[in-house]
């Protein structure tokens, strides 16, 4: 059996285009429920729960959708949970600490203004995410579905 290189396969100009389409509309998405569960859960008198806790849980929701809504939407990949779901979680909590550092180091430490490390995680994180979905969480494509690339399975 022919095992494909990471550089065979790639969608086509359109297809690629249609492929980041649907990571921004899963990224909306995901971003909108985060918002609403964070309302509804700060809110809510019988979760009493914190805005600290409210907004974890709203990330671990949103989080969840993210990766389902990836795996069957965005990337359909064909692999298992088992082998995904730990990947994504790692590339979450990547994302999270540029989240957390960038302020810490760019703001706290060389006073710069908090508009600059903002700016560096909202372009750098989607756009590492995007690569490393593509190329190593998802990379198990399903053939013939919405013009991804393949992968034959060793």
């Amino acid at each position: 059996m022919r095992v494909v290189g990471m550089h065979e396969h790639r969608p086509a100009g359109d297809d690629s285009l249609k492929l980041l389409a649907r990571f921004g509309l899963v990224g909306i998405a995901a971003t909108l429920l985060y918002a609403a569960l964070v309302a509804a859960f700060s809110k809510s008198e019988w979760l009493g729960l914190t805005p600290i806790h409210a907004s974890l849980g709203a990330y671990a929701a949103a989080t969840l959708f993210s990766y389902l809504a990836h795996k069957s939407l965005t990337f359909v990949s064909g692999r298992s949970h088992r082998t995904e779901a730990p990947r994504f979680l790692l590339l979450g909590a990547t994302g999270l600490a540029i989240a957390y550092g960038a302020p810490a180091l760019l703001t706290v430490k060389l006073g710069l203004p908090l508009i600059i490390p903002v700016l560096i995680t909202c372009l750098l994180v989607p756009g590492i995410n995007f690569f490393v979905l593509d190329r190593w969480v998802f990379a198990g494509r399903i053939p013939g579905r919405h013009g991804n690339r393949s992968r034959q399975r060793q």
